[in-house]
């Protein structure tokens, strides 16, 4: 939720409209203000994905996991499934989901393939595909968990005990199941590097600087 405290008003609880307010409204207030996430020669490609990405994956997830009938719920894991198959092949040919540079695009499929196998596969039942088994997709997360600051904005503590705790209905006695320790698969080296490179550089402090890498993500 995007909440304004001076007028008391919620302003939106859409995560897609609030990534793009995040990436052009509060400038004045960023470390790097420079940095465009939604940059005009890749919106149409990025409008392109986003229009199968969010209902087939993003919210298909949660269409598996609410499913009140088998049909329904049949019908969205082949629709997740043939999402989550081509996100995998686009993938092997760019280094990111609307071509060669970092987008918000990425920051939607990423949020959604960080939780896929530590918790949809488990408590959606989305288990036809596994981040984990596919090398396109663990190192594509690697790649972006591994920028700057991102890895500090993963809390995979956090992520399971809301989701597993907060449907009495899916898990009424509030069991966190352990999980493959998916985080820690994305500690390791990546190999998107062949793919091109435009990342997004965003400034560091000196003591970040400094650290050795591994420091960052232990």
């Amino acid at each position: 939720i995007l909440f304004n405290k001076r007028s008391q008003t919620i302003v939106s609880n859409e995560s897609s409209e609030i990534i793009q307010m995040l990436n052009s409204e509060f400038d004045e207030y960023a470390i790097s203000p420079d940095i465009d996430l939604e940059p005009e020669d890749l919106r149409e490609a990025m409008q392109s994905v986003d229009s199968w990405i969010y209902p087939n994956l993003n919210n298909g997830v949660y269409r598996c996991g609410f499913a009140q009938t088998q049909e329904a719920y049949d019908v969205a894991i082949d629709e997740l499934t043939a999402a989550f198959d081509r996100v995998e092949d686009i993938l092997s040919r760019q280094r990111f989901i609307a071509g060669d540079q970092f987008t918000l695009s990425d920051i939607r499929l990423f949020v959604t393939l960080l939780r896929f196998d530590e918790v949809y596969v488990v408590y959606f039942k989305t288990n036809t595909r596994s981040v984990a088994n596919s090398s396109v997709l663990l190192n594509y997360c690697r790649d972006i968990y591994q920028m700057a600051r991102v890895a500090e904005t993963v809390d995979m503590h956090q992520i399971k005990e809301h989701y597993f705790c907060s449907h009495p209905d899916l898990n009424k006695l509030s069991i966190v199941p352990r999980g493959p320790n998916f985080e820690r698969m994305l500690k390791e080296r990546h190999n998107r590097d062949d793919l091109g490179i435009k990342r997004p550089k965003i400034s560091v402090s000196d003591d970040e600087k400094s650290s050795p890498p591994s420091e960052a993500y232990a």
